[in-house]
């Protein structure tokens, strides 16, 4: 029987950024079981989406989640992204 989950790739990758502004490609694909270019694909569409904004933090990128975006499905296209990340325990700072 096929395995399925709750919530997609692009969602724990959005999960991780917001959780660790810091964190690397490589540990978002180690944390979630997919591989580094899988991450980077899905951090150029929450880019291109502008959910997640990047700036140079020396040789690091920051991310940063841009609050006032709601969810993509139809049927809670009402809801902030930032409401989705706290419930899965997120704290904004």
């Amino acid at each position: 029987m096929a395995t399925w989950l709750f919530l997609t790739n692009h969602a724990l990758v959005l999960y991780h950024l917001a959780r660790k502004p810091l964190i690397t490609a490589r540990e978002v694909a180690e944390a979630i079981g997919i591989t580094e270019r899988a991450v980077r694909k899905i951090i150029a569409d929450l880019s291109a989406a502008s959910y997640i904004r990047k700036s140079k933090e020396g040789r690091r990128i920051r991310y940063s989640i841009n609050p006032v975006l709601t969810m993509r499905h139809g049927s809670l296209s009402e809801v902030p992204i930032v409401d989705f990340l706290k419930a899965l325990g997120w704290k904004r700072r």
